[in-house]
């Protein structure tokens, strides 16, 4: 009876700790600060799931112009600091600031490329903040038929603003995931943050862009 009872502990404190290791290996997506989804992966809302995605095809995009956003890294939080500078103490490594705001030189890990990046304000260029889905690309899927307010809202939200490299940002441009993609190992963050803010402002996606989100989630 004994020697029963100390093979059931034994194999009951196993079965405790394979469910931790599970648990504790449990995929993510490796995402930073920069407003990871709420919702857990594959939940209806997450980043990862495309159930509740709309595809559409595109507008001709006349009209367009970035202004039609209102102002440019507008401080829609409150906190004191425009957009801009907020983004780059976010996403960069080692900032020194003047004040309380402005930043004046950090190190950046480019997720797009993969490439370390030293900033400097001198230099401001060479660190830009690229908006995940573009601008123009959002105008031609809807957002010209968006009130004012909300466009603006759209083009200072954090969610979709990542501080890159400016060599693959201007390559990027307003192109979407059917059209350019950034390094393998950041192909899942990319796609987890496109859907999510795709879905935050009921955006669409073309056919081309939803079967490149596909593929780059199946790297998650």
């Amino acid at each position: 009876m004994a020697w029963r009872n100390r093979t059931a502990a034994v194999w009951v404190a196993g079965a405790a700790l394979a469910v931790l290791s599970v648990s504790g290996c449990e995929g993510k997506v490796g995402l930073s600060d920069t407003s990871s989804p709420s919702a857990a992966p594959g939940t209806k809302g997450s980043g990862r799931d495309l159930s509740s995605l709309r595809v559409a095809s595109e507008g001709d995009g006349g009209g367009y112009k970035r202004d039609k956003f209102g102002t440019r890294w507008k401080d829609t939080d409150h906190n004191g600091c425009d957009q801009r500078n907020d983004v780059l103490a976010r996403d960069m490594k080692d900032v020194r600031k003047k004040g309380t705001c402005v930043v004046l030189a950090g190190r950046l890990h480019d997720p797009y490329s993969g490439k370390d990046i030293t900033f400097s304000k001198s230099d401001a260029s060479e660190v830009q903040i690229d908006h995940v889905y573009p601008l123009a690309l959002a105008w031609r899927m809807g957002a010209s038929r968006w009130g004012e307010d909300q466009r603006e809202r759209f083009a200072n939200d954090t969610a979709n603003l990542l501080a890159v490299w400016g060599v693959p940002n201007r390559q990027k441009s307003d192109s979407g995931p059917g059209e350019w993609k950034p390094q393998k190992d950041f192909q899942c963050t990319y796609a987890v943050k496109y859907v999510a803010v795709a879905k935050k402002y009921d955006l669409p996606v073309t056919r081309s862009d939803h079967d490149a989100l596909q593929n780059f989630l199946s790297r998650c």
